[in-house]
This record gives structure tokens, sequence and C-alpha cells, in this order.
């Protein structure tokens, strides 16, 4: 999307993620501005030739009479799938990002450029050998997301009977709001999984975010004990992938997870990876799930979900860098993190959390090299 033309005018960001993201962000988009709302967006007169850029699906008041009357182009900013060795929530910036003309991938009530990429890319034999070695590479090592679990594998007493995996959510999250189906909530999740599946061992697995205190979705052990056998809190979610036999999940980014690794996946809305014949999908009259008409096999889907959709930052460099080259990377960072003499530090300790949290928003307010320029 970098043409060199215009402004970005970057809408309601905190100081914390500007700060993050100002290198990245300059390198792709060249001139910025981070603005607090667009009130102040609109006091630079914005044209044709600028672009607006927002975190996520979120719509600041006067957002859409702003790009309306403007004809500046709206870009979405988020987290890329494979996002860095620490939790975003945690303050710990991105190795990779993605900017959406069209929409956001999670939003399904339209189609995101994601979308659109996978009805309609053309998926060379070259780029889909490229996909598959990339998920190799990232099932070998391990990878996932935020990548700071420990990869001790699960202890699970499950006797023989298949185990169903249910990864918890943030229930307030947009992915929910915008992709979720009947099914909304993790105890209505979890009692779906049960009706599915009366024979299976199931394990609920809550997320990290809720977990760290950071985010809102907790579901009590007792609570989810009265229909799950298993309440998982230890073992990271690729160690249960390893000893999971089928996923069930609304919209969390473990279904794309379980499909990179073979294992089958029903989802309960329409996640991005939802739809294109590769999951066993419960919310057959979403609107979202009825536009992609397109079968795609494994690779192609990891090829616009990893290669073509995302842009992947070396911090250290400065610089865009491959998707292979990040990957190896975060892998190298999260071996040396688990052989070091901490190896739990980014998730474990409170106050440790706290403390690096306000380095980092030390440096956004008083960094003159990286302070973000506003009006």
């Amino acid at each position: 999307m970098t043409d060199g033309a215009g402004r970005t005018l970057i809408i309601g960001f905190r100081r914390w993620r500007a700060w993050n993201l100002a290198p990245l962000l300059r390198a792709q988009a060249g001139r910025i501005v981070f603005v607090r709302d667009c009130r102040a967006a609109r006091r630079m007169r914005p044209g044709r030739d600028d672009r607006i850029m927002v975190w996520g699906a979120g719509a600041p008041d006067g957002l859409d009479d702003l790009v309306g009357t403007s004809g500046a182009r709206l870009v979405r900013i988020e987290d890329g799938f494979i996002r860095s060795v620490g939790l975003g929530s945690d303050l710990i910036a991105p190795r990779s990002l993605v900017l959406d003309e069209r929409g956001i991938y999670f939003d399904a009530t339209h189609a995101s450029g994601l979308e659109t990429l996978l009805m309609s890319a053309p998926f060379e034999p070259a780029l889909c050998a490229r996909a598959a070695a990339l998920r190799g590479f990232i099932v070998d090592h391990g990878l996932t997301k935020y990548n700071i679990e420990s990869p001790a594998p699960p202890i699970w007493a499950h006797r023989g009977r298949p185990v169903v995996l249910v990864p918890g959510q943030v229930e307030t999250d947009a992915s929910i709001a915008l992709g979720g189906g009947a099914i909304r909530t993790n105890p209505d999740l979890l009692a779906a999984a049960r009706a599915a599946r009366p024979d299976a061992f199931l394990v609920y697995k809550p997320h990290p975010d809720v977990m760290a205190g950071n985010r809102r979705g907790a579901l009590s052990h007792r609570a989810a004990m009265q229909i799950a056998d298993h309440v998982e809190t230890t073992a990271s979610i690729i160690a249960c992938l390893a000893h999971t036999d089928e996923v069930h999940t609304m919209t969390s980014l473990t279904g794309f997870d379980a499909l990179l690794r073979g294992i089958p996946v029903v989802t309960h809305g329409a996640p991005f990876y939802a739809g294109w014949g590769l999951t066993d999908d419960r919310a057959r009259d979403h609107p979202a799930l009825a536009r992609r008409s397109r079968r795609l096999d494994l690779d192609s889907l990891v090829a616009a979900t990893m290669l073509l959709y995302p842009r992947y930052w070396d911090p250290a460099a400065g610089t865009f860098v491959t998707a292979e080259a990040a990957l190896a990377t975060i892998a190298s960072e999260r071996e040396a993190l688990l052989h070091g003499p901490a190896p739990d530090r980014l998730t474990y300790g409170f106050w440790r959390r706290q403390r690096r949290k306000a380095v980092v928003l030390t440096r956004a307010w008083l960094s003159p090299a990286r302070n973000p320029q506003r009006p």
C-alpha cells in the first residue's frame, strides 16, 4: 500500500502503542501523524492522497463522516498471526502487523483484505510450496501467536477417550462481536462441545490474556468443571494441541493453529479460516460462510494468511523482512528465553509484568527519538 504520496493520519492510538509502532508505520506509510481523535484529524484537512489509520475494527466518533467527506483511504491495523514473544496486552511490540484497506480479518460482517485474497489469489505452486515449508517450520518449532508458555506436555487422565480441546476466548473481543454465531460465551461453547462429543475427554484452556489478568472472560474452575473433564492452566496451547484429537472454537486463532497441525476443527462462528472446506462449520447460516464459496487446500490458506496478508518487521534492523526471517527470529528469542535463567518471566509475576509495562510507558513519554508526532 506504500505509494509515497500523501500523509497517514493515525487516529486514537495510546502513546505506548504509537511509540511501539511508529518506526514500522513510518517505514510502511511514509509521512505519519498521530492524532487524538477525528476532530483533530479533520483539522489536518485530509484529502484523497492521504490515508487514515485506526486500530482493529474501532470506529472513533466521526470516522465515517471524516472518511466520506475527505476521500482519504481508511486502513485498519492489527497484530499479525504470529506476533511476538510476549503478550500485546503486556505492551510487547509486535514483529508482524496486518494493514487492511477493505476491513479486518476478524470482522466477518463483510469481506476483509484477507478474505478477498482467499477468494481470488491464484496460489501458484511456488507460493504454495513456500507456504508448506513455512507451515512445517511453525509446527516443528511450536510457534503460536505469543510464544510465552511452557513447552511441558499436559498431564491428562483421559484413559483412551478422544481429547477435545476448547480454547477460551475474551468474551468482549471484537472477533466474537463481529464473527461470532449463536454461541458467544465460553460456557455456551463448552456446553456445545459436550453435546457434540459426549464421549470425549473435554479440556478447557483459558485465554492467556484472561489468565494474565489483562482482559475479561474468566470462567471459574468450578463452573468449567461442571462440563469439562479438565481445566488446563499450565501447558501451552501448542503442547495441548500435540495431545488433542479435535478442537471446538468460536473464532479463536487456536483453530488455525490446529489446522496447521492437521487437527480437525469445529467452528461455532465465522473465523477467517472457516468456510473454505477445511473446517466443520456449525454456524451454517452465517452470511460470511455463504460468501466464502471457494474450496481451498491448507497450503493456500497458509499462503494468504501468513505470506500475502501480513507485514513482518525486524526492530533491530529497522526494516521489513520476510515471514521466514521474522519467524526464525521469534523462534530463536523464545528458545533463548526458555533456556535462560528466568524462562517464565513473560508470564508469571504480577509486579514483574507491571514494572516491564512501566518501562515501556516511561520510554514512550520521554524518548524524543521515537516520540510520535502529534499536531
